[in-house]
């Protein structure tokens, strides 16, 4: 009788660790960081910048939409450079966070980009005393961001 309920209890925690323990070595996907949205994302130093993408009709002129927040205690002055176009420089106060080319806030034009609509196209960032970040920035058409092309 011992033995049968001894085995019963192996048999039972043989089950119970079976069942659990597969997550000690299979991969979680909820671990990794990714863009849940259409644009992409990016630290420099102090300024985190959340779903970069540019908005454009033709690929010659597109509006720079994102988020950029400030986890710095000083004013940062961010430089917005892509590839072909003029550099745009953008003031951003130490603890906040803005939002750039929604319909309720200004638009940031990027002229003279040169890209595909639907491709990617690189754009650098950086500000003063940090070394920059060049990063492959989606551009799409107004079919999803109606009305934010410019």
């Amino acid at each position: 009788m011992k033995a049968r309920l001894a085995a019963s209890a192996v048999l039972a925690l043989g089950l119970a660790i079976g069942a659990t323990g597969c997550s000690m070595v299979t991969y979680q996907a909820t671990t990794e960081h990714y863009d849940a949205s259409d644009g992409v994302s990016l630290t420099i130093g102090d300024l985190a910048l959340r779903n970069v993408l540019v908005v454009s009709e033709d690929g010659e002129d597109g509006n720079l939409i994102m988020t950029v927040v400030n986890t710095g205690e000083d004013d940062r002055t961010l430089e917005i450079e892509p590839t072909g176009a003029d550099v745009v420089e953008l003031e951003v106060p130490a603890g906040e966070t803005i939002v750039l080319g929604t319909e309720e806030t200004e638009p940031v034009l990027l002229e003279g980009i040169d890209a595909e609509v639907g491709g990617l196209t690189p754009i650098y960032f950086r500000y003063s005393g940090i070394e920059g970040l060049e990063k492959q920035v989606p551009v799409l058409d107004d079919r999803l961001y109606e009305g934010l092309a410019p």
